[in-house]
């Protein structure tokens, strides 16, 4: 099969990883980046855009990310606590006051970086278009009582944390969260990743492809804490991914659209003490707040052992994600991966359209990761 871009030599077995999940893991069309010291050692991609396979996957290929689009939320609300502008320690009251409605009033902003908020679904299943409504969603979120108590455990926000992050972005800068990280980290960085996608990028949208099996997590009862939180979600690539709607809207836990290449490139700073391609978003002290362990245990959306700081998944022993102990990752439904590790300076991803059923920790992009790190 043909590899197109650029692999320094010493990461080979990067490329025979990135062949193989072709050959034998399923992969259409996919594409992995990483940097080592704030430099690309790796930018590849191979394959198609489409399941039919009549459109190759190009260098300035994008695609809907979902959850690994939760990162750029971290990263600009990290960025904001490194400014002096937002306090993770403080209530949410102190920037969104209609929020401490039913008994919220003691929730606190880094509650919603680690998925403890307690908030992790609507008050009823929502159609699409409500989902588009960034007001509606917020009001829904701000008038519901916890679903447990704040701070105690986490439960994975999986679409409405991008809400709850967002709407203090917007509160403390005026601007809509994707416009803030167009703004102050795309632009700035020069990464090709959107929050919101203009339409004239839509031609060069790369289409999901579903899994083949549905994730167990999906097939839980609806009144479980799973159930309630994905009962009536219908973010398929059929009926929502692959439609100007949700291509337009801000979802900033789920429809971000862009490659390995971009983000990397808005991650890599994380790796690096806050500089990348020569800009400072953030200051070393800034980035490592984002190791700090907010909650550890079993969580009660995923069902997995996971380990949260500020926004970032930690390293653990189920899920290490690479040999070192100051890592931070997280990853979308389907397969992409982010992994920054800031000991050894690493960033790498995986961004793909062929979905997996994992929700978090796929093994094409955890293979590539691994390959990388043998190199190393």
């Amino acid at each position: 099969m043909e590899i197109h871009g650029h692999c320094d030599d010493r990461f080979g077995g990067v490329l025979k990883a990135f062949e193989n999940n072709f050959e034998n893991n399923g992969d259409i069309g996919a594409c992995f980046a990483a940097t080592l010291e704030g430099e690309y050692v790796v930018d590849i991609w191979a394959g198609h855009q489409d399941k039919a396979k009549t459109r190759p996957w190009q260098e300035h290929t994008i695609i809907n990310v979902y959850s690994t689009t939760k990162t750029m939320t971290f990263i600009v609300a990290l960025m904001l606590a490194d400014r002096g502008e937002l306090d993770l320690n403080a209530p949410v009251v102190k920037y969104w006051p209609e929020f401490g409605a039913n008994g919220k009033e003691q929730v606190l902003v880094k509650h919603f970086l680690s998925h403890s908020a307690g908030l992790p679904g609507f008050s009823r299943p929502f159609t699409n278009e409500e989902l588009y409504d960034w007001d509606f969603a917020c009001a829904d979120l701000a008038a519901q009582e916890s679903w447990w108590e704040a701070g105690s455990q986490s439960g994975y926000h999986a679409i409405t944390q991008g809400y709850l992050i967002g709407e203090v972005v917007r509160r403390i800068t005026g601007k809509s969260f994707g416009t803030y990280f167009k703004e102050e980290v795309a632009e700035k960085i020069g990464a090709d990743f959107h929050v919101g996608v203009d339409q004239k990028d839509f031609g060069r949208i790369a289409d999901l492809v579903e899994a083949n099996e549905t994730a167990d997590i999906l097939e839980m009862d609806p009144d479980s804490i799973p159930g309630r939180v994905f009962s009536g979600l219908d973010i398929t690539p059929e009926n929502s991914t692959s439609t100007s709607g949700w291509r337009q809207a801000e979802i900033p836990a789920a429809n971000g659209h862009g490659n390995a290449r971009s983000v990397v490139r808005a991650q890599t700073a994380m790796a690096n003490g806050g500089k990348a391609f020569g800009v400072e978003l953030l200051s070393e002290a800034g980035c490592r707040r984002a190791l700090e362990p907010q909650t550890d245990g079993t969580d009660l959306v995923l069902g997995l052992p996971v380990t949260f700081g500020m926004g970032y998944a930690l390293r653990n022993e189920a899920m290490p994600m690479g040999p070192n102990q100051n890592t931070l990752w997280w990853g979308g439904a389907g397969g992409s991966t982010i992994v920054v590790d800031q000991d050894a300076h690493l960033c790498f991803s995986y961004v793909m359209n062929q979905m997996d059923n994992h929700i978090v920790g796929d093994p094409r992009g955890v293979s590539l990761g691994f390959a990388l790190f043998d190199a190393l």
